[in-house]
């Protein structure tokens, strides 16, 4: 199965031949507009197979399928959390596809958010073929020593619960040392970050392999580049 997690910065509709060329079963896209309420015709098109949730019409977070695919919503009581969207592929995996966001949270912001996700709704990953993939938002380089809900103890409870990080362990690398940005601020090559990440079951890791996009074909389209997944 080939996934493609990607930030489009807005305007999806516009973008579309990008991606295609990319041939993924599955997209997982963050701040895309909701295809029941655009104007293009062609983008409602490819979107025939699809999940979406936003607080705006015109930026949320979609899952779409190729047509043989089977995407089921899986409905938790989310509250104020934003912006996560689980579902159910071909009824055996869970997939939860993230847009971690400030959500007007004075204190869970961001990463806060999935960490409040995680103490939530810890056990609907658990035991299962889960995924959990997007724009997290969040970097291991920001750590707050006296936070206990920083990016490295949300790493921890994804793995002690079964889940990795495919960029660290295909890159070999450590959580703060990547070498291959995923967004650059503004879309300035000199303002590099790695925020974007995808979490899949240990027994899945040494079959699957994770890519990230070149700036220099896709800073024309979003200040994030694409994380391609092939999961063995």
């Amino acid at each position: 199965m080939k996934i493609v997690s990607w930030n489009c910065n807005g305007g999806l509709r516009n973008k579309l031949s990008a991606i295609q060329n990319t041939d993924a079963d599955i997209f997982i896209i963050q701040e895309c507009e909701d295809p029941k309420q655009a104007s293009s015709l062609e983008y409602l098109s490819w979107a025939a197979n699809y999940l979406w949730v936003g607080v705006s019409k015109n930026k949320g977070v979609g899952v779409f399928a190729k047509p043989d695919i089977k995407l089921t919503p899986y409905h938790l009581d989310l509250g104020k959390l934003e912006s996560f969207l689980p579902c159910i592929i071909n009824d055996r995996v869970f997939l939860l596809a993230v847009w971690t966001r400030q959500a007007n949270s004075p204190t869970f912001g961001y990463i806060g958010q999935l960490w409040k996700f995680l103490d939530q709704f810890k056990a609907t990953l658990e035991n299962k073929d889960a995924f959990v993939i997007g724009d997290l938002n969040s970097n291991a380089c920001w750590d707050v020593w006296d936070r206990w809900w920083n990016h490295s103890d949300v790493v921890k409870i994804l793995e002690n619960i079964g889940l990795s990080s495919l960029y660290h362990h295909f890159k070999n690398v450590q959580q703060g040392s990547e070498n291959e940005p995923t967004f650059f601020m503004h879309r300035k090559l000199e303002k590099p970050y790695h925020i974007d990440y995808a979490f899949i079951p240990k027994r899945l890791i040494s079959s699957s392999t994770i890519e990230v996009g070149h700036p220099e074909y896709w800073l024309k389209y979003s200040d994030h580049m694409p994380l391609i997944i092939t999961v063995g």
